[in-house]
């Protein structure tokens, strides 16, 4: 295990390595001249100018990367064009917020979705399922900002019972709880219907398996069998739905960051590319794929606890 877990990190590295360096060329080739946004209309050529050799834009692409990736090495993500602020600085104001609203729109996921499969397979093939599998389908298909906006439209405007947006409150107290409930909705249905999806299948699969039909056989309790035998058996695929899905979630906030008004990282970076501030855009993105390959590592050695036939050698 521990053997494993230091491979990940090493693995991590060059992964980080390699989406710096697509991230960076993407940001170099990309339309528009910072200097000329930051200058503003009423800056002259020669105002321009400077501000390209004070950032180092005039600099060769390879002489940028290095400089980037030397920063990078001692912890330094850059400074922002926009606000000469650090990138760091500005990352960790926002984060979190994007972490409260993933882990809030992971939990609904994983009430609603696993419930949702659990009873659509035990109840396989009658109206339930029937209605688990719509909602699945209509889960996957609906677009964030659209939901966003009706969940906005009938509970915060015309029922008044959610504020209508913002993350200004401590999670703990009522009025963070219910900041949070409308956007953890909107970005959980997705999932939701995705680990509703996994858990039908893979509790069909493991419902008729052979050590399932002899505890019954025995006599063990219809819970029992549900909840121990099949339930903990059938986690492993879902378990990788969930690893990927929070991931996903962590860097797919940006939508519903925006619809909400909540001041997080995907709104940040959001604002970045519009601005054309590479460095901010930069350090999101990094952070985002780091958070993204630590969940997946998590997921992995919860494999061992869930299934102990599981052996990382």
């Amino acid at each position: 295990m521990i053997g494993m877990i230091i491979r990940r990190f090493f693995q991590l590295i060059f992964l980080l390595f390699g989406i710096s360096f697509l991230v960076f060329s993407s940001m170099y080739l990309a339309p528009g001249d910072p200097a000329s946004m930051i200058g503003g209309p009423t800056a002259s050529e020669s105002d321009i100018e400077a501000i390209r050799e004070n950032l180092g834009l005039n600099e060769p692409f390879l002489t940028q990367y290095a400089s980037y990736v030397g920063g990078l090495v001692q912890g330094d993500l850059g400074y922002s064009y926009q606000t000469r602020q650090s990138v760091s600085e500005a990352i960790a104001v926002r984060l979190p917020n994007t972490l409260k609203l993933a882990i809030a729109s992971m939990i609904v996921a994983i009430i609603i979705g696993i419930l949702a499969g659990l009873i659509s397979a035990l109840k396989h093939n009658s109206w339930l399922d029937v209605g688990s599998t719509t909602f699945a389908l209509a889960g996957i298909s609906i677009p964030n900002f659209w939901m966003g906006a009706v969940l906005i439209l009938v509970f915060a405007v015309n029922l008044q019972w959610l504020p209508v947006g913002g993350m200004s409150s401590p999670w703990y107290t009522i009025e963070g709880m219910k900041e949070l409930i409308l956007p953890a909705i909107t970005l959980g249905t997705g999932a939701a219907a995705m680990i509703a999806r996994m858990t039908r299948s893979s509790m069909l699969e493991v419902i008729r398996a052979d050590y399932v039909r002899t505890a019954r056989a025995k006599g063990v309790k219809e819970s029992s069998v549900i909840w121990i035998h099949t339930l903990k058996n059938a986690m492993i695929p879902v378990l990788t739905v969930i690893g990927v899905n929070f991931g996903s979630l962590l860097g797919g906030t940006i939508i519903t960051e925006k619809v909400f008004a909540i001041n997080g990282v995907g709104r940040l970076m959001i604002d970045a590319i519009a601005a054309r501030d590479f460095p901010m855009v930069q350090g999101s993105v990094l952070l985002v794929a780091t958070l993204f390959v630590l969940v997946n590592l998590i997921v992995d050695i919860v494999y061992t606890y869930v299934d102990p036939r599981i052996k990382y050698q």
